[in-house]
């Protein structure tokens, strides 16, 4: 494809380079905040299952 035939359909190139773009961003979006979310929901599972783990080890009090 040469130079001319883009020129002659510059909105499908800058709606083609735009879609890619949001695509982009959108999908570096949604990849941070889902590790985000995971790590926390790591941290949080740590924490609770070190909490059980320390009353577990009383001694059977109820």
């Amino acid at each position: 494809m040469n130079a001319h035939a883009l020129l002659d359909h510059w909105f499908w190139l800058l709606v083609t380079i735009a879609a890619l773009v949001w695509y982009s961003t959108v999908t570096v979006y949604v990849a941070v905040r889902g590790l985000r979310d995971i790590r926390s929901m790591f941290r949080r599972l740590g924490e609770s299952s070190s909490q059980s783990a320390e009353t577990s080890v009383g001694g059977g009090e109820h």
